[in-house]
């Protein structure tokens, strides 16, 4: 099978193979949004107005006249500070992650994006990153920014009791990651990735894979050492797939690199 412009190796898994069950740590969804909605603006972009209609549905607009009705899920991570993955029934190959604080008023959206066909040596997904602020709110504390702050960390990631792996982070653009309990264990690879720092001990953490098309975007709280994910990509017979994932962290140690730093 050939994916994202690569040969898989004869038994590696897909998308639809490994994420089955790993949302066994992900905390639960709430309605807290419901009946709620923000307008935010980002730098670049029409301004974009949210109603959340029900416990999964919205409806949105933006300045330039474009509009729809989408399915979402809001997980509040902290209070005030809600994970939402929220699909587009117009461009099917897109999805969108956004980390909302209504606190400090700071937003950070993450799309991924399906090529309609790959690229050699290219991840089959893409992804783009949005800062913005919520509209009327005081916004305060650090504007989400790309970050250099997991590069030598070493973690483990329980995302279900059928489901562990480990990561460990190599520069600022790659990351590498091996299965040591479920459907890809023994597997591993080195992908890319991109870290942004949402605020103190909060990370939004991404990759993108080679072999097969599949991209995540996971919030790290550091505090709690929980993490909240999404992937987006396709399943082993083509069918485009939005699949939530969550883990316990546990932390391994850190390297530090003294005097040459990585990229």
């Amino acid at each position: 099978m050939t994916m994202s412009g690569e040969t898989a190796p004869p038994d590696w898994k897909a998308l639809d193979d490994f994420a089955a069950g790993i949302d066994g740590n992900r905390m639960q969804c709430t309605d807290a949004l419901a009946g709620t909605s923000l307008t935010v603006s980002e730098d670049g972009r029409p301004g974009l107005h949210v109603d959340f209609r029900t416990l999964d549905e919205l409806s949105w607009r933006r300045d330039d006249g474009t509009a729809g009705t989408d399915w979402y899920e809001a997980i509040e991570i902290r209070p005030d500070l809600y994970y939402l993955t929220i699909t587009d029934s117009a461009r099917p190959l897109d999805a969108k992650v956004m980390v909302v604080n209504r606190a400090t008023g700071r937003t950070l959206t993450v799309e991924s994006v399906i090529a309609d066909a790959p690229t050699p040596g290219k991840p089959r997904v893409s992804q783009n990153f949005r800062p913005g602020v919520i509209k009327g709110a005081e916004v305060a504390g650090e504007q989400p920014s790309e970050t250099r702050d997991l590069i030598g960390l070493r973690a483990l990631y329980r995302y279900s009791p059928n489901h562990l792996y480990e990561h460990v982070y190599l520069s600022s653009e790659r990351y590498a990651w091996q299965c040591l309990v479920g459907e890809q264990r023994g597997h591993g690879d080195v992908d890319l990735a991109t870290t942004w720092r949402f605020a103190e001990n909060l990370y939004v953490f991404t990759f993108r894979e080679f072999i097969i098309p599949v991209a995540a975007t996971w919030l790290y709280d550091m505090e709690a050492l929980r993490t909240t994910g999404t992937f987006v990509g396709l399943s082993g017979d083509g069918r485009v797939m939005v699949a939530p994932g969550g883990a316990f962290i546990t932390l391994l140690g850190r390297v530090t690199y003294a005097d040459e730093q990585p990229v």
